[in-house]
């Protein structure tokens, strides 16, 4: 089964629309809130990211507080992508998962509800309407390390998430190794 991007897309959307986001960065939290969800925070050693679990009305977002904010950030919309997307077990865990839309194992092609759940969260937190606002008229330069890390401080992800995005939306070139 393909990645569903336009339904995220209009998921995104809807949510953003309904949450009254106007502007970067997006309430996460709230909006995990607005959809029933506590979100439990703590600090784990490891490589445990966050979880999700739900029984009946019931709905745990677990975020390890041990790793940089902005990765909680993603932990959050990424689980979020979980809940509205993916009818799973009561317990969902994810142990150290990239925060890219396609990491070594979602390149695979194996595990599409992980890959589900990173597009979604990148749509949700680096929002497209958002950031053509943002690099209306702009040029981005790779190089130019300052205009990344403010665009990305104000949309709360790291570079790298951003700049995955950006390249994702045509913003940037993609790299080709060999």
């Amino acid at each position: 089964m393909p990645i569903r991007r336009f339904k995220i897309q209009k998921l995104v959307s809807e949510l953003l629309d309904e949450f009254e986001v106007a502007e970067p960065p997006v309430p996460v939290r709230r909006i995990a809130r607005g959809r029933g969800a506590r979100i439990f925070l703590e600090d784990q050693e490891g490589d445990l990211s966050g979880f999700l679990f739900r029984r009946g009305s019931e709905i745990i977002i677990g975020v390890n507080t041990h790793q940089a904010p902005v990765r909680q950030r993603f932990t959050i919309a990424h689980e979020l992508g979980h809940l509205l997307l993916h009818e799973l077990h009561e317990l969902h865990v994810d142990h150290g998962f990239m925060v890219r839309l396609r990491s070594e194992v979602s390149s695979l092609g194996l595990d599409e509800d992980e890959m589900e759940a990173n597009r979604f969260a990148a749509e949700l937190l680096m929002p497209a309407r958002l950031l053509k606002e943002d690099l209306e008229g702009r040029e981005l330069d790779l190089t130019d390390d300052e205009t990344f890390r403010s665009l990305a401080k104000r949309y709360g992800v790291s570079a790298q998430a951003l700049a995955i995005r950006l390249t994702g939306l045509g913003y940037l070139p993609t790299v080709e190794t060999s």
